[in-house]
């Protein structure tokens, strides 16, 4: 069968799924894009905003071993456990904190880069001559720090950084507020990345551009997947709770929910869910410029079509959509010293669950030689790294080869 004519489906709408189903059917293959909500509307929504093409710093870097108890215990620290859940957590705690050291923090960036490092690229080449173009803005992006020692002190971080490319322009004192005058006085330095960008409303964004696939002739379905027929070993349908749909490949691509699919093909991931959260400010008295991290809270804040959403804070806890006070208190907290003067007419809170692997490294690629292939496990930079994981994808199904090195990313690593 000629690869451009390969009846795919697509399990999962968020923007992984979404590219990956735009760049199937603009190869000609024929593309049914399944997900049991609408595009767009779990991880996908609630996310930074941002195309954080500097963000190949590992999760875990050196030294990280010794610090994690006390990030734990620090209430402070915008890092949170329900400790009822530890034992559960404890092999992929266990796994993460293995790869804390210079070897492995140095691979793992390398292998982000490939991915991410070009992102707002990989991002208008996906929107281009569509609606979704008009979502995606150009930008600086702001690493905000009390003052310089703060910044040294994430000096490994910024290392890696320069070795792909991003090397910051540095701004002390009170050019720092001349530049975004909604910092606090307390924030004296600045870190400006260049050659960044961010999506206006993400949301938004992943449905203009599965409005795009669905005009070229997909199918979007809202159903849940159930199941894979992998009669003689190779994937012959998506089984849903509204029917099966033939196919002669599949993309998993369904974030946090890729875990228990996976499970049917008879693998097991260690993917585990960080509870994520944000508060979007509505009518805003003041907004940044830029985006912003703010480096002592780690969270993000980016001024987008619906206000300034500020998003961050890492729970590890389970699939609960109740949220947490804890870490929206401090979120809050944070927000408020950090932006003094900030006054909105209403807010918003969010949670969603960012799917992650102890190694900072998404899945991508065949899942041994069933014709499923993955396309998820993105942890912080699923919005970044979206637009070019849904084109490799759609490479390895139509028999391109990727321009990247996807070792780092094969889903049986952990197998």
């Amino acid at each position: 069968m000629p690869a451009n004519s390969k009846r795919v489906v697509v399990i999962g709408a968020g923007i992984n799924g979404a590219a990956s189903a735009l760049w199937l059917r603009r190869a000609g293959c024929e593309v049914t894009l399944i997900d049991r909500a609408a595009p767009g509307m779990a991880a996908s929504f609630g996310n930074a905003c941002l195309l954080a093409s500097c963000a190949m710093v590992p999760n875990a870097t050196p030294g990280l071993a010794r610090k994690a108890p006390g990030y734990l215990l620090d209430p402070n620290f915008p890092l949170f456990l329900k400790w009822a859940h530890l034992p559960r957590l404890a092999p992929w705690f266990m796994r993460f904190l293995g790869a804390s050291n210079d070897a492995d923090a140095r691979r793992i960036s390398r292998a982000l880069t490939s991915l991410i490092g070009d992102s707002v690229e990989q991002h208008k080449s996906l929107a281009a001559g569509t609606a979704a173009e008009q979502w995606i803005t150009d930008t600086d992006y702001l690493f905000a720090y009390n003052n310089r020692a703060a910044f040294d002190a994430e000096s490994y971080g910024w290392g890696l950084r320069a070795e792909a490319g991003f090397v910051p322009e540095l701004i002390e004192g009170p050019a720092v507020q001349d530049m975004e005058p909604i910092l606090s006085p307390d924030i004296g330095f600045l870190a400006v990345t260049k050659d960044h960008g961010y999506i206006l409303n993400p949301a938004s964004y992943v449905q203009a551009l599965v409005d795009t696939f669905t005009g070229m002739g997909g199918t979007f379905v809202q159903a849940e997947v159930r199941d894979f027929d992998l009669s003689g070993g190779e994937v012959r349908a998506v089984r849903t709770d509204q029917g099966q749909f033939d196919c002669d490949a599949a993309v998993l691509s369904s974030g946090i929910w890729s875990k228990p699919l996976m499970r049917k093909l008879g693998i097991s991931v260690p993917l585990e869910a960080e509870r994520g959260y944000h508060v979007t400010f509505k009518g805003p008295s003041i907004k940044p410029n830029n985006p912003i991290m703010i480096s002592s809270a780690k969270f993000v804040a980016t001024p987008m079509d619906q206000g300034l959403r500020c998003a961050g804070i890492v729970e590890f806890a389970n699939l609960s959509e109740k949220k947490s006070k804890a870490p929206l208190k401090l979120l809050r907290r944070k927000v408020a010293e950090v932006f003094p003067n900030l006054t909105a007419e209403s807010d918003s809170e969010w949670l969603g669950f960012r799917p992650s692997l102890p190694d900072s490294l998404p899945m991508i690629g065949e899942i041994g030689s069933s014709g499923v292939f993955a396309a998820f496990g993105h942890q912080h930079v699923g919005l970044t790294g979206g637009a070019k994981t849904g084109r490799l994808v759609a490479d390895l199904i139509t028999g391109n080869t990727p321009n990247i090195d996807l070792e780092p990313h094969n889903p049986l690593r952990f197998s």
